[in-house]
């Protein structure tokens, strides 16, 4: 018959895998993380998803997921019109995000990531706006 240490990490082992999706407060409301991407991603702006982000950020691997839906909010304001060149450096500064933290442990630097990602979308977003004379919101 196992022991009771081995009783004990069997029941947490099986809490945990039965556990459905953590739940987080975000816009003063419970929700799963795929709640809190689909609300970002329903939101009007590349401006207003962001702002959902930062309120909700877990400063955390389920970063990933949230600023992965700020990116396609706001490249919908910018990518279709980028020319060749413009997509090139947009590329580029995407892939210096991914390149500043690799070499870091802890999943705060997977969060680190996502904003750093999620804020050069950002900014695509904000310029291309302004020059179609079109305010960001």
């Amino acid at each position: 018959m196992p022991s009771k240490c081995c009783w004990a990490v069997l029941a947490a082992v099986l809490s945990i895998a039965g556990t459905p999706a953590r739940a987080m407060v975000c816009m003063e409301q419970s929700m799963t993380l795929d709640e809190v991407a689909a609300a970002i991603s329903s939101e009007k702006s590349c401006q207003s998803a962001m702002k959902v982000f930062r309120d909700c950020q877990l400063t955390a691997s389920g970063d990933v997921e949230l600023g992965a839906a700020v990116e396609t909010k706001c490249e919908a304001d910018f990518k279709p019109g980028l020319s060749a060149a413009q997509a090139q450096a947009y590329k580029r500064e995407m892939r210096a995000c991914d390149v500043k933290y690799r070499n870091k442990s802890g999943t705060m630097y997977q969060s680190f990531t996502a904003f750093c990602r999620a804020e050069v979308a950002q900014r695509y977003s904000q310029r291309a706006l302004q020059a179609a004379g079109q305010k960001a919101r």
